[in-house]
């Protein structure tokens, strides 16, 4: 029997746009099976890049959100050691791992650069699934019209959405999660 698919909701905090210039501060996963099972966590916080700043636009915006900066900068490790952590964890898990992300295109871009510069792979792949990308088929919508505001409430747990990491890793990875149960309920499987 084959294993089952992980849908690993992985939110990143970061003090820029793209990494190499810019570091991702934080990130954290949350590990969910189809039916909202939470499998596991994992979340790190970050040293930043040698070189690295934080770019400007990003920096004011952190400025207004202080607890989040906070919460992102306790107790940092070098980002080689989370990684391969993190390799671990993943590997580890009861299945096969499929990054889930909201927007995928910016949290998987930091996380696959940082999964082969600091731990030489990707238990990802190549590939990610985005959450907006999914609800947009589901509601039969544009993209720009497929935002959190426009979804079904009820694809929404009570779950808070703080810029921390892992609170918005376990937040993402429930709505995913309610979005295929009600997709697969739709389409009668």
């Amino acid at each position: 029997m084959s294993k089952p698919e992980i849908y690993v909701s992985t939110d990143v905090e970061a003090d820029g746009p793209i990494p190499g210039p810019h570091s991702m501060l934080s990130f954290a996963s949350a590990a969910y099976l189809a039916d909202k099972t939470l499998v596991g966590t994992f979340s790190a916080n970050l040293d930043t890049l040698p070189g690295a700043e934080g770019h400007p636009d990003t920096m004011r915006w952190w400025g207004d959100n202080r607890a989040a900066w906070e919460a992102c900068r306790r107790d940092p490790q070098p980002p080689q050691a989370a990684m391969r952590a993190y390799v671990e964890w993943l590997d580890a898990l009861p299945g096969k791992p499929v990054f889930v992300g909201y927007p995928a295109a910016y949290d998987f871009l930091f996380v696959y650069w940082y999964l082969i510069r600091y731990a030489g792979r990707s238990p990802f792949s190549h590939s990610a699934l985005d959450i907006k990308s999914y609800a947009m088929a589901v509601l039969k919508t544009d993209y720009r019209e497929s935002t959190k505001r426009r979804m079904p409430k009820a694809w929404f747990d009570r779950l808070p959405h703080t810029h921390v990491a892992l609170d918005d890793a376990i937040e993402q990875g429930a709505l995913f999660c309610n979005l295929l149960a009600f997709s697969r309920r739709d389409a009668g499987g």
